[in-house]
Formats: C-alpha cells, structure tokens, sequence
C-alpha cells in the first residue's frame, strides 16, 4: 500500500461575493479532485487544538498524527532545523521575516504593508542577511539565513518569556502596539529598528524600487520557541516517508520526524512554484520504496495572506491539474493499491487574511474500495457529512492503517 498526503496549505476559506457565495475551493475547475470525491470519504477534522494558535507548525504536526500538546515547542525551533542551525537546550529561536515598512515619522508609526518583501527571492534576502549580520549589534544573538523572507534569530541562553505578534497577522496596520513585549523587547525592538535604518537604503533595495518591486526594509520576529523534540514518524506509524515542501518549517518538521525532506529545483512555496516538480519528486520517491509522501503546497496560504481570491482559486486548479492529477494517474498504473489524503492545514480566508482556527474538510481516497458516495469535496460537503476527528492524529491513523 501507497499513501499520498497533499497538503494545500491554507485552503480552507468562507464564502466569497466575487465568485457568487463559493469558496476559491467550490469555485476552481478541479476535475480530478471531483473524480475523487465521488467515491472517498469527506469530513472535517480539527488540526489546532483548543488553547493553540491556529499556526502551520501546529496544524501540520496535528496532520501528520503528533500530539502537539505533548511535544510542541514553537515554530520557529522547527525552522531552525531546516536551516542546519544547532541549537542547545537553553537557546531562544524566533522567526525573521523581512518586512516592507511604510510611512513616514517615527519608526513605531509606520505600517507593516507586506509581510514578505513582495516574495523577495532567496538570492537578494541572503544578501540582506549578511549585511546585517555584519553591521547589527548582535550580541548573544545569532542571525541565520533561510529561504525567501523566512530567517531565523538564535538567542542563546534565553527561555520564552516573549509576545511577538506574526506579521501577517497585522498587514495594513501601525506597527507600534505590536512591537515585541518580554523580557528581551527592548533588545528585539532596537534590532528591528537598526535594521530599518540599515536595509532602506540598502543596495538590493534600490535595485528593487527600481523594478517596481516592495522593498525588504525591516526585520520582524516572531513564532519564538525552544529547542524541538517529536518522535519518529516512522516508527510511530511503521511507514518510511518523505517530505517535499518549499518552506522551512515542513522542512524542520521533516527533520525532527526522521523523514526524509526531497529537495525539488523550482518550488518557491508561491504560486509561481513548479507544481510539476512537485509531483514528479513523489512519484519517484513513491516508486522508489518510499511508503508515504507528503506534497506540501504552500500558494494557496499566500494567496490567502495576500487577500487575492482569483489567486487562490488558480493556485487550486494548478494543484488539482499538475499535482493531484499525474500523482493518481502514476498510482493507478503502478496496479498496488494507496490511499491519497487531500486536505489543507488550516482556514486561511481571503477576507481576513490570516488563519483561523475551525476544523478544516479532508477527502480520503483508497484505491481498492468505496469510502464514501459524495459529489464534491469542499466546506459545505465537509461540514454536512457529519464527520468530525476531534483528535487529527485519528484520522491520520485511519489514514495509514
């Protein structure tokens, strides 16, 4: 037996005017995820727990059947992994995103008005990030460089005692009341601060204004946490598995869970990203002798960050026609049966911009018997079947039973 796992990150969404009261999901063309539906399992299943953030590390490791109440430790000890960054037991890692900053005063009066530098590339936000570590005062830091706009801040012998507000969690807003709180605010706030100072006249930056492109001017830290520890998926489910994610965090996810992370040339974690790839990476891995894979697809979240419905809805066909599609047709010639879990992480509505927390739809597909008789999968199919896993680890246990 196969198992396929294909994540859209973010999917999940409300009812939107633009395309008639659907959600991107009910209003893209998505022809084999119909093919599907017909005769899988639909449902809900709740990722976040009660008392956690809504947060993709939470919500994956809830996917992937952990816990997180017995072994989360924050998101960004995750990401940290994914970069080769060591940490010790008593190390502090916190996300650092480059931000675009607008306006003009004070630096506590400008608005965060991009929460990822328009998607900066990896090239130009590691040359950010040198510069940086080369002129700020980082003493009993360390500043390491990741992917895009996703960096990492190491504080050494620092336990979490910090509010850090996510930044896309406050795109449009005055930065001032969400500047960091704990006990290291005044040293994170003077860091975010240098750096503005810094990167707005910075090279790269003018060489993006000059394109028409947002500039990455300020650093943002966030999704603080401790050194992670989560047990092995393998032999937790008695499954050998891979990973293939553009994004740090499933990257670190992957490594702290022993799975083998498949890098693929071209995924950007956008809707730019080689969904082709994608697919083709999992179904080598899959014929391969790997036993389960997860596709992790992230343009869906953005374009739900980004406000941009017709994006996401896009973003949903691409995945339906150039992941779901070859990765089906590849196992129904292998002739072995597999299972395929389609499912997002969690709701990140286009009207609100940021996720949310309500139990998100699944589609279960087995190869060699009827789960269910649906006509589609989607919300409102989801949410009428009657089925709720409180507990994610429940459905991923079915899953890979």
């Amino acid at each position: 037996m196969k198992y396929a796992l294909i994540l859209l990150d973010g999917m999940a969404d409300y009812p939107i005017d633009l395309f008639d009261g659907k959600t991107p999901l009910e209003a893209a063309r998505t022809p084999i995820m119909d093919r599907l539906a017909v005769a899988s399992e639909i449902g809900l299943v709740k990722t976040v727990p009660d008392g956690f953030k809504p947060g993709s590390d939470v919500a994956n490791l809830g996917v992937l059947g952990y816990d997180v109440r017995e072994c989360y430790t924050g998101r960004s000890p995750l990401e940290a992994l994914s970069m080769g960054v060591t940490m010790k037991d008593d190390d502090l890692a916190m996300r650092a995103n480059l931000v675009t900053l607008a306006g003009d005063g004070d630096f506590e009066n400008k608005t965060l008005s991009d929460y990822g530098a328009g998607e900066i590339s990896t090239e130009e936000a590691r040359a950010l990030i040198r510069d940086l570590d080369d002129i700020l005062p980082l003493d009993g830091f360390s500043l390491h460089a990741g992917i895009s706009y996703r960096h990492c801040l190491i504080a050494e012998h620092k336990r979490p005692n910090e509010l850090l507000t996510p930044p896309h969690d406050i795109t449009g807003k005055r930065i001032g009341e969400y500047l960091p709180k704990g006990d290291l605010a005044d040293r994170l706030t003077d860091i975010m601060r240098k750096s503005y100072l810094i990167l707005s006249n910075h090279p790269v930056n003018e060489a993006r204004a000059a394109r028409g492109l947002r500039p990455a001017n300020a650093l943002w830290f966030w999704g603080e946490g401790t050194k992670p520890a989560i047990g092995s998926f393998t032999a937790k489910y008695g499954r050998s598995a891979a990973m293939i994610s553009a994004v740090d965090l499933l990257k670190g996810i992957a490594i702290a869970g022993g799975i083998t992370n498949i890098n693929v040339a071209g995924a950007t974690g956008t809707i730019t990203t080689d969904f082709s790839a994608k697919a083709m990476a999992a179904i080598a891995a899959l014929k391969g002798g790997t036993d389960f894979c997860m596709i992790h697809l992230e343009a869906t979240d953005e374009c739900g960050h980004q406000g941009d419905a017709l994006g996401k809805k896009l973003a949903i066909e691409l995945i339906d026609e150039k992941v779901v599609a070859p990765i089906y047709e590849s196992l129904m010639q292998s002739g072995e049966p597999f299972k395929m879990l389609v499912m997002p992480d969690h709701y990140t509505p286009v009207s609100v911009r940021t996720h949310t927390s309500e139990p998100v739809p699944y589609m279960l597909f087995r190869s060699d018997s009827v789960l269910g008789h649906n006509v589609e999968y989607s919300e409102k199919s989801a949410a009428a079947s009657g089925i709720l896993y409180e507990k994610p680890w429940e459905l991923t246990e079915k899953f890979l039973a």
